[in-house]
């Protein structure tokens, strides 16, 4: 290659734009306001400057979207975004800032810079945006037969939180106790407790904590026992009522007897009366008195 040649490429070179990301990564507590910084360099006027901020959400990797263009001096913002996306330092630098940031709003950003007539080199810069959130409020649920000898299940379940929430298991009373849980997925555990008794009884709680808090949901349980129909009590039970029968058959005995007596001695008192009558009206035996 020639003098000349090496010469127009060193121009190109020198005049290409050039795109510049200060940060690889960001993160950001939810509700909060961060500056997503992208920088170029162009020696051309810029009166065709055109930049285009996309996000790739990782919710959804497969669908990128458009969060804000600047084209020509105007400025289109994603309507989900209205008032919460913006250039800082339009035409010069392709800056924006999001404020009351939403987890929906963590991906990979890219800044694409284009300035005709000159080429862009690369002309896209990339940063990955995390947003943090503390854990929703947890919900409690409980599942299966509450008599004793039965199976609860107890299912805690939480909606969101970044860092991922870590999910805990608690019996609080008589004195806090942590239960073994099986995870099911990410956001949601469950704890199985087999052959309930009174014991069982009692408040449970469910925690979700990250970096950024606590979430807690309670469940109170109370197991019922049916009343106790074993061997023992049963004889027990028979035994008393054979005693009341024959008791009650003793007194129907005795009452029997009593009236039985009562009648005859009033047969005899009425014989005795009427002879003692008869004696003393007879003449007969009135006359021998005076003799």
């Amino acid at each position: 290659m020639g003098s000349s040649g090496r010469w127009m490429l060193w121009i190109l070179c020198v005049y290409a734009l050039r795109v510049t990301m200060r940060e690889s990564s960001l993160e950001v507590v939810e509700g909060d306001f961060v500056v997503l910084p992208c920088s170029f360099f162009t020696s051309s006027p810029l009166s065709r400057l055109n930049i285009i901020w996309t996000l790739t959400p990782f919710s959804s990797p497969e669908t990128p979207m458009q969060v804000i263009v600047y084209d020509h001096g105007q400025v289109i913002e994603d309507p989900s975004r209205t008032g919460r996306v913006g250039f800082t330092g339009i035409p010069w630098s392709a800056d924006i800032a999001l404020n009351e940031t939403q987890v929906s709003d963590a991906g990979i950003y890219r800044c694409m810079v284009n300035n005709p007539p000159e080429a862009a080199d690369p002309g896209i810069g990339e940063l990955v945006l995390s947003v943090l959130a503390p854990p929703s409020l947890p919900v409690c649920q409980w599942d299966g037969d509450i008599e004793a000898g039965g199976s609860v299940t107890l299912f805690c379940s939480v909606l969101e939180g970044v860092p991922t929430p870590e999910i805990h298991w608690h019996k609080l009373n008589p004195e806090e106790i942590s239960l073994p849980i099986n995870m099911e997925g990410d956001l949601s555990g469950s704890v199985q407790i087999v052959n309930v008794s009174s014991q069982t009884s009692g408040l449970y709680r469910c925690s979700a904590t990250n970096l950024l808090g606590t979430e807690n949901c309670y469940v109170s349980l109370s197991i019922y026992s049916p009343p106790d129909t074993s061997p023992g009590i049963l004889q027990g039970v028979l035994l008393t009522l054979s005693m009341s029968l024959v008791l009650l058959a003793l007194l129907v005995l005795v009452l029997w007897l009593h009236r039985t007596g009562q009648d005859g001695r009033w047969g005899d008192g009425k014989e005795e009366d009427d002879y003692y009558n008869e004696i003393r009206y007879t003449p007969s035996l009135m006359k021998r008195s005076f003799v």
